[in-house]
């Protein structure tokens, strides 16, 4: 088989006579990564990637809520969950937020729970369990405080991870609530220790009943102990999760595999959490809308007053469609991509 090299665009430019050269390239920043020291990890450091909103620069008075990424190193998941938060800039379907990514340096280590016998996981995962405990203090007493001291934080915190960090994230939810307000596990890796933290979550909600959390969890099509985990622990959301803990289950399994899993249901949970309300216009006769008239006065005050989550209709995008004559001028808060199996987010 022959091995095609593949050269920087220049290179190539140069390869053909008489091509013209690319100017000077300009570098494409996503973010701003700091090395943070740590003497709770083993007195590691860690880079920690952050991306501002872009009304971080343009409201000085503004405070917004975080968003902290596990995996989410520059080589990592930091990339492409920066990709969703700078489309919301695009198409205001969420409330802006400050990203921070985490890099993981012994992820199998230090996302991994405490388990009875490390053997089989040390032969399974290359690595021996135990560090999420260390890693939550990290969280807690070294990397919060410094994001809260150097950015314009509201105090609104959510954690996000996919696979063994989501399952980081349900043990911080089970283990310490009061850590985060938001949780978004996604695809979490509950088939640990035989299931534990889906057979025993009726039992750490009564005795963490933390204030208002929410939680954002799916799942694909992993099957195994893998599914059977998160079915147990959407039980126990069902019949046993304290009236405070407001949670959503989103069934990807006939769509998504444990690799496609992460990027679209980030941005579902963003939509999800963070949703922005909207309106519906009329359309231009120029696409087929009606024809211009000028706007009743019920019209104009329905323009003049701001659209919140509280005085908007919750309704999926094709209902807005199908009632849209109705609806002109009104506050909408569209539910945007797939559909939960179950919850009480919406309620």
């Amino acid at each position: 088989m022959r091995i095609r090299h593949l050269l920087p665009l220049a290179a190539l430019a140069l390869a053909v006579p008489g091509a013209a050269q690319l100017p000077q390239a300009e570098p494409y920043v996503l973010g701003q990564t700091y090395t943070v020291a740590t003497e709770i990890l083993e007195g590691e450091s860690r880079k920690v990637t952050l991306r501002l909103p872009v009304e971080y620069e343009a409201e000085p008075e503004r405070r917004f809520p975080v968003v902290y990424l596990l995996d989410g190193g520059p080589d990592q998941d930091f990339a492409h969950i920066a990709g969703i938060a700078q489309s919301r800039e695009m198409n205001y379907s969420f409330e802006p937020f400050i990203l921070v990514g985490i890099q993981s340096v012994n992820r199998r280590h230090e996302l991994a729970p405490p388990v009875a016998d490390p053997r089989p996981y040390e032969r399974f995962l290359n690595a021996t369990p135990g560090g999420s405990p260390a890693y939550r203090r990290f969280l807690r007493e070294e990397l919060k405080p410094l994001v809260e001291a150097n950015f314009r934080t509201d105090g609104h915190d959510a954690i996000i991870g996919e696979s063994l960090a989501a399952l980081f994230v349900v043990e911080t939810l089970l283990e310490d609530p009061e850590l985060f307000d938001d949780y978004i596990a996604i695809s979490p890796s509950l088939w640990w220790e035989a299931m534990k933290y889906g057979r025993e979550a009726a039992g750490y909600f009564a005795r963490h009943p933390a204030g208002k959390r929410r939680l954002y969890l799916t799942t694909a099509n992993e099957g195994d102990w893998h599914r059977e985990g998160t079915e147990r622990l959407v039980a126990a959301l069902r019949s046993d999760a304290p009236e405070s803990l407001r949670w959503t289950f989103v069934d990807a399994g006939e769509s998504e595999t444990h690799g496609t899993l992460f990027h679209p249901m980030a941005l579902d949970a963003f939509r999800t959490l963070y949703g922005t309300p909207s309106r519906e216009y009329r359309g231009s006769p120029l696409i087929g809308g009606p024809a211009i008239t000028e706007r009743t006065a019920e019209e104009k005050a329905l323009l003049e007053r701001e659209c919140t989550r509280d005085n908007s209709r919750a309704m999926t995008p094709g209902t807005a469609e199908r009632g849209r004559e109705a609806l002109y001028y009104r506050c909408l808060l569209l539910e945007l991509g797939p559909a939960p199996r179950e919850g009480t987010l919406g309620d």
